[in-house]
């Protein structure tokens, strides 16, 4: 397997793609918005629908779980159709789900349009990712995935004043209508959208999906899949099992007001922003490797603080928050995946393989609501956050298990292998 570090072969770009990262940041900021919406508004639509608590968890977990089967559909369709045409879909695939989330009339339906909107969140995230890198210097590539990564605490932030300020307005339904409004970025991606030019010039090299993953395992490129994947199950996983209860554990366990709630969410975006934007200066010099141990023991000493120490911080508001900050401080090394994994893969197969490995961790997440109940039920919140304390001390140790890929040119990446053939291959 060919692992080429330096030398271009091809048009190499030489400036960053602005164009294409800003329309790529405002559908990735919404489809998080979009995905993480449904948390902030879960008491009221519980109370609306006569929810259980099972079917809660349930219900906060399924767009997690359908973003998985989204990001392998979407990622091999993008490989076969282009990176602008599927953004189209995937952005108006969730923002319809979203819309038919506000007609939600029990249980059954909600968890339906919930699923809706979490198959074209999954796809969306690769698709973007996909065509920024193809498009951006090899020098800049680890801060293009950060300013793209960038619109996640973006969209929490607006998901946090959208559903704890805005809600008791007008009510969630009205909400998630309102919401719905991002489809227009659809009709914005296609018109002014240009297509990766790397992908145009190896657009004949296509696969079936079945014969996408022949030549992923036939060229050994599978071994990266796997690890790529769990490292994303071990920072998704600390992520979305300190994050997805939070909102509600704040108002319900700690007591707060839904203006202090909203503080304290903030607080945290706020850290995340300002870490994934050093993320991506950080990867660059130093390497994917360093960056993400250094963010994930950040991490776990700002939880170790919330989960040990959470009764001697409460009555410290200044306290309170520079632990909230820090812990979304370390969180920003998601902003890493963007270019890790497009660094490890083909352009033949760089969106189904990036799209498989970043969505089935995320999907895998559908069982952290159930997990950090169980955890919380038996041990507290020491117990609850104890989860995603020991998944990021797990995060620092596995990414060593993957090459250092910083000065990697896309283009050369398996460029010695030969072409691919049979398994639906077209020419």
């Amino acid at each position: 397997m060919s692992s080429p570090l330096r030398g271009a072969s091809g048009a190499e770009p030489d400036r960053f793609p602005v164009r294409i990262w800003l329309i790529a940041l405002l559908g990735w900021m919404f489809d998080f918005y979009d995905l993480i919406l449904f948390s902030f508004l879960l008491i009221p639509i519980g109370r609306d629908l006569a929810l259980t608590n099972s079917q809660e968890a349930v219900l906060l977990g399924v767009a997690l779980g359908a973003s998985g089967v989204g990001g392998i559909i979407f990622g091999y369709l993008s490989d076969r159709y282009g990176r602008r045409r599927v953004m189209t879909w995937t952005i108006g695939l969730y923002s319809v789900g979203t819309a038919l989330t506000a007609c939600s009339t029990g249980a059954l339906s909600l968890l339906i349009f919930r699923l809706l909107t979490g198959l074209g969140v999954g796809g969306e995230w690769a698709v973007g990712h996909a065509l920024v890198q193809e498009a951006s210097p090899t020098r800049m590539r680890g801060r293009a995935a950060a300013f793209l990564q960038a619109g996640e605490p973006v969209g929490v932030g607006l998901a946090a004043v959208v559903g704890l300020l805005l809600t008791p307005l007008v009510g969630w339904r009205w909400i998630f209508l309102i919401s719905s409004v991002s489809a227009v970025l659809a009709f914005v991606v296609r018109r002014h959208m240009p297509e990766s030019a790397l992908w145009e010039r190896q657009k004949k090299e296509r696969l079936s999906a079945s014969g996408a993953l022949v030549w992923i395992a036939r060229n050994h490129y599978m071994g990266y899949m796997l690890k790529g994947w769990l490292l994303g199950v071990f920072k998704l996983g600390t992520y979305w099992t300190c994050y997805i209860w939070l909102p509600k554990f704040l108002q319900n366990e700690l007591h707060q007001p839904i203006g202090a709630s909203a503080v304290w969410i903030l607080t945290a975006q706020s850290g995340q922003l300002l870490g994934m934007l050093a993320f991506g200066w950080i990867a660059d010099r130093y390497g994917r490797r360093q960056a993400y141990t250094g963010y994930s023991i950040l991490t776990a000493a700002a939880l170790f603080q919330l989960a040990f120490r959470w009764r001697e911080l409460l009555p410290h508001p200044a306290l309170f928050w520079g632990v909230m900050f820090a812990l979304g401080l370390g969180s920003g090394c998601t902003a890493g995946f963007g270019a890790l994994l497009a660094e490890l893969f083909p352009t033949r197969v760089r969106n189904f393989a990036m799209g498989t490995s970043y969505n089935c961790a995320r999907g895998v997440q559908f069982f952290a609501p159930v997990i950090v109940s169980a955890f919380v039920a038996r041990y507290g919140l020491s117990g609850g956050l104890g989860v995603p304390l020991v998944l990021a001390l797990a995060t620092a140790l596995w990414v060593w298990v993957l090459p250092e890929t910083r000065h990697r040119i896309l283009s050369e990446i398996g460029a010695s292998e030969p072409p691919p053939s049979g398994s639906g291959q077209r020419r």
